[in-house]
């Protein structure tokens, strides 16, 4: 098909959901080189895309909403393809109104019906593809039709971590460990009381750990955070911006399948996730892109996990692994 000059990628959903945009995002740059790149996403997130090195732009949902249709239409009238990564009803109902000629969303919303052209079919549910090769699969209708493999998407990773301030950059993160307890529910969490044995551990063998989350987030376990010179309690201190560039310059970190991990993974950094086995939720679908990250189970034939079961084995992955995969 011809160039397009204008590309939107719609993506309004979670930190994870689109650190794993970012190879399609590549691929997109690679076929079309001289086409201009623009993301939308909520503005939460938009921390994230800006490192993104294909994105020449973002789109913020959170403004869009605010605008009357015909502003609305005349800024998103001026793409030639919208790639609904994440089916949005409000956002392809705003493009099919603004007449993006080639609209493109997954056959599997019925809203996509009324307001997509093109609607490639396959399931996310059933498939043994990781969620970064999925993404792939909306690319077909612009004649990309390669899924990449694994090791072919974490070769090329463009993600650059812009340097913030003088005294962050002055400051030695080399050492650092950061754990990530809570998930906002997006995986099954390590036990606080597992965390707080592994801070005590790593502190033994020469780290700096620091404890991570929003404020809400440490007020559900900043009690049990052990009171040590080596110990810190970050949670609710860093916005995202700064937390990815300390992420950057981390040694590690540790947290179940959420989205401090996959910025973790993208920054090459040791990214250790702690899995259940379970689908849809297991590693083969969730682990981090990243030549650093890993991702860790308990038991992968866990007979609760095969049946779909709530099961508390991730639980039982032990300090030992975790500080290996560290050291690793």
């Amino acid at each position: 098909m011809p160039e397009p000059n204008k590309i939107l990628i719609s993506r309004t959903d979670a930190i994870g959901d689109v650190c794993l945009t970012l190879p399609v995002c590549q691929a997109l740059k690679s076929a079309f080189p001289n086409s201009e790149l623009t993301y939308l996403c909520r503005s939460y997130t938009s921390a994230v895309v800006e490192c993104f090195d294909p994105i020449a732009q973002v789109l913020l949902l959170d403004e869009l909403q605010q605008l009357d249709d015909q502003t609305r239409n005349k800024v998103l009238g001026q793409y030639d393809v919208v790639l609904h990564l994440f089916p949005n009803q409000i956002v392809a109902k705003w493009c099919k109104q603004a007449r993006i000629p080639l609209r493109i969303g997954t056959a599997h919303r019925f809203f996509h019906l009324f307001t997509c052209n093109s609607r490639p079919r396959f399931s996310r549910k059933r498939s043994a593809l990781h969620e970064a090769q999925l993404n792939f699969k909306l690319l077909a209708p612009l004649g990309i039709t390669e899924v990449p493999s694994l090791q072919e998407l974490n070769a090329n990773l463009p993600f650059r971590v812009p340097v913030l301030s003088a005294a962050l950059a002055t400051q030695d993160w080399s050492q650092a460990v950061l754990l990530h307890p809570k998930s906002n529910g997006s995986g099954v969490e390590y036990p606080i009381e597992k965390y707080v044995a592994l801070s005590k551990y790593l502190v033994e063998i020469g780290y700096q750990v620091y404890f991570t989350g929003t404020e809400k987030e440490g007020a559900c376990f900043r009690a049990q955070i052990p009171v040590h010179s080596n110990i810190s309690d970050a949670t609710g201190k860093w916005d995202l911006q700064t937390f990815i560039y300390i992420i950057s310059k981390a040694k590690a970190l540790v947290a179940c399948s959420t989205g401090p991990y996959h910025l973790a993974g993208l920054s090459g950094i040791r990214a250790v996730g702690l899995f259940a086995s379970r689908k849809p939720i297991h590693p083969g679908r969730w682990a981090a892109l990243g030549k650093g990250a890993t991702a860790l189970v308990f038991d992968p034939n866990c007979q609760l996990c095969a049946e779909g079961r709530a099961c508390t084995c991730v639980a039982q992955i032990s300090i030992d692994q975790i500080a290996d995969a560290i050291e690793a």
